[in-house]
């Protein structure tokens, strides 16, 4: 990764969300900062904001949970949005669970608001223009949450370190949103019991 220029760098807080645009061709390097921290994953076609990675849909054409390195993620429409490039983590994530929401964090007991990534999603989506409130499954990279043999899913603490990373590549002119997962209580010791920071860094060969 060295010989590789960062040409923009957006820090995603802890409870919150970001979204940058991506032109065809551009490779993006999602970091773990300070390690055991999942990030919630979503890419929608900057020319059709109803066109976006679909978990359903890329499950159906890999015919795997999760694709591997070499392999894209598909849209709505069946086309590559992103290419799975590299992967400097333990290599554990997950295409299953819809992210984090208010009614989960009531569920589990909290009283108030609660940060968490459906809102953080939105919230990124509306300032990078797009308008509908239509919430994506999302890729939750890092995330340790595989199924059992009987098909019951479990939760384990994330093992990722500071610094881990994975790059994707774009296929199509994207608008790229992460969130860093606003889990802290329940499941295990999610997150470490705090979200940390995640990076998201626009590279050029």
């Amino acid at each position: 990764m060295s010989e590789r220029i960062v040409e923009l760098t957006v820090e995603v807080p802890g409870y919150s969300g970001r979204a940058v645009l991506v032109k065809r061709g551009g490779l993006i390097r999602v970091t773990d900062v300070l390690g055991a921290q999942i990030g919630d994953v979503f890419a929608l076609s900057a020319e059709d904001h109803f066109e976006y990675l679909s978990a359903s849909v890329t499950r159906a054409v890999v015919w795997k949970l999760f694709p591997k390195v070499g392999e894209c993620f598909y849209t709505t429409l069946r086309r590559p949005i992103l290419t799975f490039v590299e992967d400097h983590s333990p290599g554990i994530h997950d295409m299953l669970f819809a992210p984090c929401d208010r009614t989960l964090f009531e569920a589990l007991g909290c009283e108030g608001y609660h940060a968490n990534c459906r809102d953080n999603y939105l919230q990124a989506a509306a300032e990078a223009g797009i308008r509908h409130r239509v919430v994506p499954d999302p890729v939750n990279i890092f995330e340790n949450t595989p199924p059992r043999e009987d098909g019951a899913l479990v939760a384990g603490a994330m093992p990722t370190k500071p610094g881990d990373y994975l790059v994707f590549r774009a296929e199509m002119d994207l608008i790229f949103v992460l969130t860093a997962c606003s889990c802290d209580i329940g499941m295990n010791g999610i997150n470490g019991g705090k979200s940390t920071p995640l990076r998201i860094e626009l590279l050029r060969s």
